[in-house]
């Protein structure tokens, strides 16, 4: 699999899992709706300010996601090491804003709870047919 093909795979999952690194150095991992937006080595997902994730992400942007597919026959796993930023100004949050987001943030895209979070891919680990691939972003 290469990098064009990673993004492929990663835009047609519904589901993201992406770790941080705790207060006390353990890694936590949470299920994330898909990501908004793709742009070169750049992944962007929207999420609550007031998570915990967006603490241990301020403390350590040591970041992983993984997104996978299993099939009924195949198994697809990609697993992203790099960095995740936490962006707050209002050119990011307009740029991956959705209508359907006033569900969950009730005073809009200026929502001070609402944020994005931006992932930058350092290196990939793709499983697929019993077998493991690293490939650099």
């Amino acid at each position: 699999m290469d990098k064009a093909q990673i993004f492929k795979f990663i835009s047609k999952q519904k589901t993201a899992f992406i770790a941080s690194v705790n207060e006390q150095g353990y890694p936590v991992i949470r299920a994330m709706l898909a990501p908004r937006k793709i742009d070169g080595n750049e992944i962007y997902f929207s999420t609550n300010t007031s998570s915990n994730k967006i603490k241990h992400f301020l403390a350590n942007e040591k970041a992983c996601i993984y997104f996978y597919n299993r099939g009924r026959f195949k198994y697809q796993g990609v697993t992203i090491i790099g960095e995740m930023q936490v962006c707050t100004d209002q050119v990011t949050k307009d740029a991956i804003w959705r209508f359907g987001d006033s569900l969950f943030y009730k005073k809009g895209v200026t929502d001070p709870d609402y944020c994005v979070l931006k992932f930058i891919c350092r290196q990939a680990e793709c499983y697929c047919d019993l077998k493991v691939e690293t490939i650099e972003m």
